[in-house]
């Protein structure tokens, strides 16, 4: 006879179900696994395993943060409207509480394994997916360790003061965090937010990234007839174009379209202001 771990570990196999789930459904069917099954279905928490082959390309984003950690997390729906209900977005919340109280940097494979109640993160998925009808995925998380630094942060489209469609968040030094330099951060959160540069300077770009632009330009160059004593020349251009559109320190400030980002940030010299690093978590 089984005993009632490979009987709850039976039905989840068979339903999709979550651990909670199947265990209070064997507690009220005596242990029969048939029965259970059928009570299941009718509370519409069976196959949700089915729900996970859907496509998932709504949802959020949220931002948490405590004295050790500050966590980006974004979780997918099939639709808008799920996302922004408060059983979603209470969920969202769960998780990066969740985070908060593990208090480490762990990848996000790593959190689903993570125990809750008497389960794992991933059967708390399951148990979302059927209290909601739609797949949900946890698509990244980010997790960063808070220094002795300054952070500013930005959402769009928000739901909640701390969830939204996009999530940009910056980490800078300073002599002062006085307001005209909070405004500043503000600012600079927003425009990353709006032109999701991929890294804060060209030595910080990924070296492939750059071989690969710089392969594809020189090639169309060749292609167009130029002479190719002045393919270098166009070239050079050409990449200095690219750096001006991916990163952020070369790109154009939103707010000012006649200025750098690196020119804008040299008027607040005075307080010691310098961009440490910034994340950017988007639908």
């Amino acid at each position: 006879m089984k005993n009632i771990t490979e009987l709850i570990k039976e039905l989840r196999e068979k339903t999709g179900a979550g651990f909670l789930d199947c265990k209070k459904s064997l507690e009220e069917n005596n242990n029969d696994i048939e029965k259970s099954i059928e009570a299941l279905r009718k509370k519409g928490l069976a196959k949700a395993s089915k729900k996970t082959d859907r496509a998932a390309n709504e949802g959020a984003v949220g931002i948490y943060s405590n004295k050790n950690i500050t966590v980006l997390i974004k979780v997918n729906s099939e639709t808008d409207f799920a996302a922004k209900s408060d059983t979603f977005l209470n969920f969202l919340d769960n998780l990066g509480d969740l985070v908060l109280k593990n208090n480490t940097i762990i990848l996000k494979e790593e959190f689903l394994k993570l125990g809750y109640e008497q389960g794992t993160v991933q059967d708390y998925f399951n148990s979302m997916i059927s209290k909601i009808g739609e797949n949900l995925i946890l698509n990244d998380l980010i997790i960063r360790e808070n220094k002795d630094s300054y952070y500013a942060y930005y959402i769009h489209n928000s739901y909640r003061n701390n969830i939204g469609k996009i999530i940009s968040l910056l980490e800078y030094s300073t002599n002062k965090d006085e307001n005209e330099i909070k405004t500043l951060a503000k600012n600079l959160c927003m425009h990353i937010a709006a032109m999701k540069p991929e890294s804060l300077d060209i030595t910080d770009l990924d070296k492939k990234i750059i071989a690969k632009e710089e392969k594809i330009q020189k090639e169309l160059i060749l292609s167009s007839g130029k002479p190719s004593n002045i393919v270098d020349k166009i070239l050079e251009g050409k990449m200095k174009k690219f750096y001006s559109e991916v990163t952020l320190l070369n790109q154009t400030f939103i707010l000012d379209q006649e200025r750098l980002i690196k020119d804008v940030i040299k008027d607040f010299s005075k307080f010691e202001f310098e961009l440490i690093s910034f994340d950017l978590i988007t639908l």
